[in-house]
């Protein structure tokens, strides 16, 4: 070995060339390929290393979650010194190989005996040391800071999830509450009359929605008849929809005709205020002596009347424009009969456009066909199937619109 290359080792470069010549006779070379563990902490260490060329990384807690790299030691740094100075011999972290490397071996005797000769190398040795801990106590401050940053960092986080937590919940309290009450303010019994049965079911595509229906018996053995559907879903759709059910109910008993009332209603909507929905609305009287079903139409879909034999067809219609848009609405007026043992079905287009999971819609060609299948049936009953036979063609997918059915049954 050069005595050359030994003097440019900052801790050999002081030391006499006599000394120079005996260490390159005697330090003996220890090669590492890459990835390789030289010692593990807490090893009982009796050997000192000079690095010669590569690099190695002195590592805290290695295997852990907490494994720290302490530094990079490169040619001409040495390592292992801590545990010949310590009195338990021990390793205070592991060194592990970057790439190749190769360092220089020497046994504690002959650590302590060159220190003997050469005392003045101590110096180095601590001074190496100092700069180490220097550099390891500012690695740990900055280490410490990072942390407290990140803590804040994330106590911060914390804080505000608790809040949206927090709000989460207050506006689940605040939609179920709202729920209750939109659902108060449809009919919660439906009245049983001698020759008809009534049945409905709403099922909001979210907490809360814009379907409604109403069923109002009025003087004469008349009845009122309704069933909207508000543009848009949630809550503005929710408020629209209680604003609406409430000036309906109210025209109900002002003896107006069905166009009449609607009508009425579309004005109402205009002067309380313009909000940026609509609504469809099917408005109607039934005479309970008769069976005649007077309607208004205004945008709404078309009602399905069932004989008792179980023929299904959708009523004749003219032009029917929403209410909420224009001054002056064009209304469909019309009149049907529900026959002996027959229903008549209203409904949104939330059930029509309930799809499978290929996107096929439900349609109303498939609710005209479970409707047949289903006559002779309760009207409650006639509605709670229905809306299990889309669910089962939906399969699945999910509701994308509130749905509402409401049958009227005449019996037979």
């Amino acid at each position: 070995m050069n005595r050359k290359i030994l003097a440019q080792v900052p801790l050999f470069k002081d030391l006499p060339e006599h000394e120079l010549d005996h260490l390159a006779s005697m330090l003996r070379v220890r090669e590492l390929p890459p990835d390789t563990l030289l010692f593990s902490e807490g090893d009982v260490g009796d050997r000192f290393y000079t690095v010669i060329y590569g690099e190695v990384e002195v590592i805290k807690a290695l295997g852990t979650e907490e494994e720290w790299v302490l530094g990079l030691r490169g040619p001409g740094d040495f390592i292992g010194e801590l545990s010949l100075l310590n009195r338990n011999g021990l390793r205070t972290a592991s060194v592990r190989s970057v790439g190749e490397a190769a360092m220089w071996e020497m046994t504690l005797a002959e650590f302590d005996e060159l220190l003997y000769r050469n005392p003045l190398m101590a110096f180095e040795v601590v001074r190496v040391l100092s700069k180490r801990l220097i550099e390891g106590e500012n690695a740990t401050i900055l280490d410490l800071r990072e942390k407290n940053r990140q803590l804040a960092q994330a106590y911060l986080e914390l804080k505000l999830a608790q809040v949206q937590i927090i709000e989460k919940e207050k506006l689940e309290h605040e939609l179920k509450l709202a729920y209750r009450i939109q659902m108060s303010i449809l009919p919660q019994e439906l009245p049983r009359l001698p020759c008809f049965d009534f049945g409905a079911r709403v099922v909001p595509a979210r907490a809360v929605g814009g379907d409604f229906f109403g069923v109002i018996p009025l003087a004469g053995d008349k009845v009122a008849i309704f069933v909207g559907d508000v543009s848009d879903k949630g809550v503005p759709s929710a408020i629209f929809m209680a604003r609406t059910h409430a000036l309906l109910s109210a025209e109900a008993h002002r003896r107006a005709t069905p166009s009449q009332v609607l009508k009425r209603v579309n004005r109402l909507l205009a002067e309380i205020g313009s909000a940026p929905l609509f609504v469809t609305v099917l408005y109607g009287l039934l005479d309970c002596r008769n069976g005649q079903f007077s309607y208004a139409r205004a945008g709404h879909e078309l009602p399905l009347i069932a004989d008792a034999k179980g023929g299904v067809s959708m009523v004749s219609w003219a032009e029917g424009q929403l209410l909420g848009v224009m001054d002056d609405p064009q209304i469909d007026e019309e009149q049907i009969a529900i026959p002996s043992g027959g229903t008549l079905l209203l409904y949104t287009d939330g059930i029509l456009d309930g799809r499978n999971p290929q996107g096929e819609p439900f349609g109303v060609k498939r609710l005209a066909a479970q409707l047949a299948k289903l006559q002779g049936s309760q009207a409650q009953a006639i509605c709670d199937q229905l809306l299990q036979d889309l669910l089962a063609f939906q399969a699945g997918s999910p509701q994308d619109d509130d749905i509402t059915l409401l049958a009227i049954c005449a019996q037979a």
